[in-house]
């Protein structure tokens, strides 16, 4: 019979679909079976024995298969015509800088005349414009509107897919059927653990890429990269902090425009990239001086002396490399507003309080996205990695206060970092989203700063 779609999500099923019932963390799709069906689906897949009860509903097909995920990933790129095997796909890993290093690989491209679609945490841009569509706001897309989504840029003419490959999306089956041209390993930082359920587990699912993409691009200052890749039977570009492919950039090639050292590297990272795709890297490195950071990196905004940027950073690699470079780069005090989200690895929280106080003049420790957890409960986890100077230690649990607190101390000449949340418009208290952008509240709070 025909088949109009795949998925694991009951509300999505419409008239023709397969509907995969998994077991997932928080719910299991068997117990879902009756909407699918009353809502078309023809085929149900279970990857277990169990009973499924269909009495008294209208006849479809029972499928079992081994592995649900790996199901629907098969079947989605199927489904779709294999979009991947047409296109040039490159996928970026990392735990720090996913989004600034696809981005700048979308832009060389674009540069070079190359029609080009980046797809991750900030959205799906084509040709670096963003397009609105119907998709889960993800960092990696599940495999049922991955490739779909595929299938769409390949009709509006891209020649290449640039995406952001969490750890998460490589242990969970996302990206399995998706040929992938070129995989590229930033860094291997403190993030995502819990949800691993151990570091180990964290750093196998990041290795899944080395068997996966054709060939590899790899950070030869990150021990744990380069570790990662010893012993993969494809070919290996390293670049570096000073090196591409293996080549010393000359002085008068090198990127110093972007702020922050790791901007630079991640520069570096995706002119490798482009030697990769047979661009010559000589020709490339000039290119750069045009490249633009995306929304919420590093993102800068003046006002009377003051310098306020808003950054993503929420890791402590992440800040600690943000505010080592604001720290090289600023002439006045440097002043930091963050938080760390809840239901998130908390092992991380004593340690980005130490980062914050070894850098910082002035620290305001706000809520990020506390999500399920309690609020001070994440902010006193936060202050247990800070032993000493406790006197710059500002608390504000209200994220707009904390900004706007932070702008008011500071002076002219002094920076202030607001880190964690970057581009996110949102802000996710308990089960409910709150319109929130650290970008204009900051604004606002400089405007009204000398008032």
């Amino acid at each position: 019979m025909p088949i109009c779609g795949i998925t694991e999500r009951s509300g999505n099923v419409k008239e023709g679909f397969i509907f995969v019932a998994r077991k997932g963390a928080c719910d299991d799709g068997i117990l879902h079976v009756r909407e699918a069906i009353e809502r078309g689906a023809v085929a149900i897949v279970i990857d277990r024995n169990g009973n499924v009860n269909l009495d008294g509903l209208r006849e479809v097909t029972l499928i079992i298969v081994p592995d649900g995920r790996t199901f629907i990933s098969h079947a989605s790129a199927k489904l779709a015509g294999n979009p991947s095997e047409s296109m040039t796909i490159i996928a970026v890993t990392g735990t720090n800088g996913k989004t600034t290093v696809t981005h700048f690989i979308g832009q060389l491209l674009l540069m070079l005349g190359e029609q080009a679609a980046v797809i991750g945490t900030t959205g799906l841009f084509m040709n670096g414009r963003k397009v609105h569509l119907d998709i889960p706001d993800m960092t990696t897309l599940p495999a049922e509107f991955l490739h779909p989504l595929l299938k769409e840029c390949l009709e509006a003419g891209m020649k290449y897919i640039v995406m952001e490959a969490s750890s998460l999306g490589l242990s969970t089956s996302r990206l399995d059927h998706c040929k992938i041209d070129v995989g590229v390993f930033l860094n291997i930082g403190v993030d995502h653990y819990e949800e691993h359920g151990s570091k180990e587990a964290y750093i196998a699912a990041k290795k899944r890429l080395t068997k996966m993409a054709r060939s590899l691009v790899v950070n030869v200052d990150d021990w744990q990269c380069v570790k990662l890749v010893g012993n993969a039977d494809r070919q290996v570009h390293f670049f570096g902090e000073l090196t591409v492919a293996g080549n010393l950039i000359p002085d008068d090639l090198y990127p110093n425009f972007l702020p922050g050292k790791h901007n630079r590297l991640n520069a570096l990272a995706a002119v490798t990239v482009m030697h990769v795709l047979n661009w010559d890297t000589f020709d490339t490195l000039p290119l750069c001086n045009k490249l633009v950071l995306p929304e919420g990196r590093l993102q800068c905004l003046r006002e009377g002396g003051v310098v306020v940027f808003i950054d993503y950073a929420h890791t402590p690699d992440a800040l600690q490399t943000v505010l080592a470079s604001l720290t090289e780069e600023s002439t006045g005090d440097l002043i930091t507003v963050f938080g760390c989200g809840g239901n998130r690895d908390r092992g991380k929280r004593p340690q980005m309080g130490k980062v914050a106080t070894t850098y910082s003049s002035k620290i305001f420790i706000t809520s990020d996205n506390p999500r399920n957890e309690e609020p001070f409960a994440i902010i006193e986890e936060i202050l247990a990695g800070i032993s000493c100077e406790r006197e710059k230690v500002v608390v504000e649990m209200d994220r707009r206060r904390a900004i706007e607190k932070a702008v008011r101390y500071a002076k002219a000449g002094d920076t202030v970092l607001i880190a964690g949340k970057g581009h996110e418009k949102t802000q996710q208290i308990g089960q409910e989203l709150f319109a929130f952008s650290d970008y204009e509240v900051a604004q606002t709070a400089l405007r009204n700063k000398n008032l």
